[in-house]
Protein backbone atom coordinates (compact mmCIF):
# COMPACT_ATOMS: atom_id res chain seq x y z
CA UNK A 1 0.00 0.00 0.00
CA UNK A 2 2.78 2.10 0.91
CA UNK A 3 4.48 1.63 -2.30
CA UNK A 4 1.39 2.20 -4.33
CA UNK A 5 1.00 5.28 -2.43
CA UNK A 6 4.90 6.70 -3.28
CA UNK A 7 3.83 5.81 -6.96
CA UNK A 8 0.30 7.46 -7.09
CA UNK A 9 1.80 10.53 -5.61
CA UNK A 10 5.11 10.59 -8.01
CA UNK A 11 2.18 10.43 -11.27
CA UNK A 12 0.46 12.98 -10.19
CA UNK A 13 3.09 15.24 -9.48
CA UNK A 14 4.84 14.47 -12.66
CA UNK A 15 0.95 15.15 -14.44
CA UNK A 16 0.70 18.10 -12.11
CA UNK A 17 3.61 19.52 -13.57
CA UNK A 18 2.80 19.11 -16.94
CA UNK A 19 -0.21 20.88 -16.83
CA UNK A 20 1.38 23.52 -15.05
CA UNK A 21 3.76 23.98 -18.14
CA UNK A 22 1.21 26.09 -20.09
CA UNK A 23 4.10 28.71 -21.50
CA UNK A 24 5.66 25.50 -23.99
CA UNK A 25 2.07 23.55 -23.82
CA UNK A 26 -1.72 24.00 -23.36
CA UNK A 27 -2.47 20.85 -21.16
CA UNK A 28 -5.76 20.29 -19.22
CA UNK A 29 -5.60 17.58 -16.28
CA UNK A 30 -8.88 15.82 -15.20
CA UNK A 31 -8.36 13.63 -12.39
CA UNK A 32 -12.29 11.78 -11.86
CA UNK A 33 -13.33 9.79 -8.57
CA UNK A 34 -16.14 8.03 -7.22
CA UNK A 35 -17.57 9.27 -4.20
CA UNK A 36 -16.69 7.16 -0.74
CA UNK A 37 -18.43 5.00 1.03
CA UNK A 38 -22.14 6.07 1.60
CA UNK A 39 -24.33 5.20 4.50
CA UNK A 40 -26.21 2.14 3.23
CA UNK A 41 -28.26 1.56 6.23
CA UNK A 42 -32.05 2.72 5.15
CA UNK A 43 -32.41 1.73 1.30
CA UNK A 44 -35.11 4.12 0.87
CA UNK A 45 -32.54 6.91 1.18
CA UNK A 46 -31.84 8.61 -1.96
CA UNK A 47 -28.89 11.10 -0.66
CA UNK A 48 -27.41 9.45 1.94
CA UNK A 49 -24.58 10.49 3.86
CA UNK A 50 -20.93 9.18 3.72
CA UNK A 51 -20.07 6.52 6.85
CA UNK A 52 -16.59 7.17 8.78
CA UNK A 53 -15.08 5.26 6.50
CA UNK A 54 -16.40 7.03 3.80
CA UNK A 55 -15.00 10.28 5.79
CA UNK A 56 -11.62 8.45 6.90
CA UNK A 57 -11.17 8.10 2.43
CA UNK A 58 -12.26 11.29 1.80
CA UNK A 59 -9.68 12.51 3.72
CA UNK A 60 -7.37 10.26 2.38
CA UNK A 61 -8.43 11.00 -1.57
CA UNK A 62 -7.50 15.10 0.21
CA UNK A 63 -3.80 14.11 1.42
CA UNK A 64 -3.50 12.21 -1.92
CA UNK A 65 -4.22 14.86 -3.73
CA UNK A 66 -2.52 17.50 -1.52
CA UNK A 67 -0.03 18.06 -4.32
CA UNK A 68 -2.40 18.82 -6.72
CA UNK A 69 -3.37 22.77 -7.30
CA UNK A 70 -6.51 22.33 -8.78
CA UNK A 71 -8.63 25.06 -10.52
CA UNK A 72 -11.75 23.70 -10.28
CA UNK A 73 -13.76 21.36 -8.33
CA UNK A 74 -17.13 19.53 -9.35
CA UNK A 75 -19.31 17.14 -7.56
CA UNK A 76 -22.78 16.05 -8.27
CA UNK A 77 -25.05 17.40 -6.18
CA UNK A 78 -25.60 14.64 -3.92
CA UNK A 79 -24.12 14.52 -0.13
CA UNK A 80 -22.24 11.94 -0.57
CA UNK A 81 -19.88 13.14 -3.72
CA UNK A 82 -19.90 16.97 -2.35
CA UNK A 83 -18.61 15.09 1.29
CA UNK A 84 -16.10 13.61 -0.57
CA UNK A 85 -14.86 16.80 -2.69
CA UNK A 86 -15.17 18.78 0.07
CA UNK A 87 -11.29 18.00 2.03
CA UNK A 88 -10.05 18.90 -1.86
CA UNK A 89 -12.02 22.04 -2.05
CA UNK A 90 -11.04 23.33 1.31
CA UNK A 91 -7.28 22.34 1.04
CA UNK A 92 -7.25 24.43 -2.64
CA UNK A 93 -9.53 27.08 -1.23
CA UNK A 94 -12.28 25.81 -3.86
CA UNK A 95 -16.03 26.44 -4.06
CA UNK A 96 -17.81 23.23 -5.53
CA UNK A 97 -19.56 23.28 -8.84
CA UNK A 98 -22.53 21.10 -8.86
CA UNK A 99 -22.70 19.59 -12.34
CA UNK A 100 -25.61 16.93 -13.80
CA UNK A 101 -23.92 13.60 -15.34
CA UNK A 102 -27.31 13.11 -17.17
CA UNK A 103 -26.34 16.41 -18.92
CA UNK A 104 -22.63 15.97 -20.09
CA UNK A 105 -21.63 18.09 -22.73
CA UNK A 106 -17.54 16.57 -23.06
CA UNK A 107 -16.84 18.94 -25.33
CA UNK A 108 -18.71 22.34 -23.97
CA UNK A 109 -16.75 20.44 -20.43
CA UNK A 110 -13.48 20.25 -21.89
CA UNK A 111 -13.56 23.88 -23.84
CA UNK A 112 -14.67 25.59 -20.08
CA UNK A 113 -11.67 23.98 -18.63
CA UNK A 114 -8.77 24.27 -21.15
CA UNK A 115 -5.50 24.55 -19.24
CA UNK A 116 -6.52 23.59 -16.19
CA UNK A 117 -6.19 20.71 -13.27
CA UNK A 118 -9.75 19.72 -12.36
CA UNK A 119 -10.97 16.95 -10.05
CA UNK A 120 -14.69 15.76 -10.92
CA UNK A 121 -16.45 13.51 -8.04
CA UNK A 122 -19.11 10.96 -9.30
CA UNK A 123 -20.62 8.15 -8.84
CA UNK A 124 -19.96 3.94 -9.41
CA UNK A 125 -21.84 4.69 -12.99
CA UNK A 126 -21.10 8.50 -14.02
CA UNK A 127 -17.59 8.61 -12.65
CA UNK A 128 -17.06 6.51 -16.02
CA UNK A 129 -19.22 7.28 -18.13
CA UNK A 130 -17.90 11.03 -17.62
CA UNK A 131 -14.24 9.61 -18.57
CA UNK A 132 -15.56 7.73 -21.62
CA UNK A 133 -17.27 11.31 -22.84
CA UNK A 134 -13.89 12.99 -22.41
CA UNK A 135 -11.64 10.16 -24.08
CA UNK A 136 -13.92 9.67 -26.55
CA UNK A 137 -14.14 6.14 -26.30
CA UNK A 138 -16.14 3.70 -24.11
CA UNK A 139 -12.99 2.12 -22.44
CA UNK A 140 -14.58 2.29 -18.80
CA UNK A 141 -16.89 0.02 -17.55
CA UNK A 142 -19.37 0.55 -14.32
CA UNK A 143 -17.50 0.66 -11.47
CA UNK A 144 -17.98 -2.35 -8.96
CA UNK A 145 -20.57 -0.98 -6.31
CA UNK A 146 -17.97 -2.24 -3.55
CA UNK A 147 -14.90 -0.20 -5.02
CA UNK A 148 -14.72 3.58 -4.09
CA UNK A 149 -11.02 3.41 -4.49
CA UNK A 150 -10.43 4.50 -8.41
CA UNK A 151 -9.08 7.27 -9.71
CA UNK A 152 -9.01 7.86 -12.89
CA UNK A 153 -6.60 10.70 -14.80
CA UNK A 154 -7.15 11.98 -18.28
CA UNK A 155 -4.43 14.33 -19.53
CA UNK A 156 -5.08 16.18 -22.86
CA UNK A 157 -1.97 18.07 -24.42
CA UNK A 158 -2.02 20.14 -27.20
CA UNK A 159 -5.10 18.17 -28.75
CA UNK A 160 -3.55 14.49 -27.26
CA UNK A 161 -5.51 12.63 -24.93
CA UNK A 162 -4.10 10.02 -22.11
CA UNK A 163 -5.87 8.43 -19.67
CA UNK A 164 -4.90 5.95 -16.18
CA UNK A 165 -6.84 4.52 -14.00
CA UNK A 166 -5.51 3.25 -10.42
CA UNK A 167 -7.09 1.73 -7.50
CA UNK A 168 -6.43 2.80 -4.32
CA UNK A 169 -7.76 1.33 -1.16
Amino acid sequence: MKHLLILLISIISVTSSFSQEESTTNATTYYFIRHAEKDRSDATNKDPRLTDEGKVRAMHWSTILGQVNFDAIYSTDYNRTKETAMPVATKNKLILTIYNPREIDAKGFISDTEGKTVLVVGHSNTTPMFVNAIIGTKKYKNIDDSNNGNIYIVTIIDGKISDQVLTIN
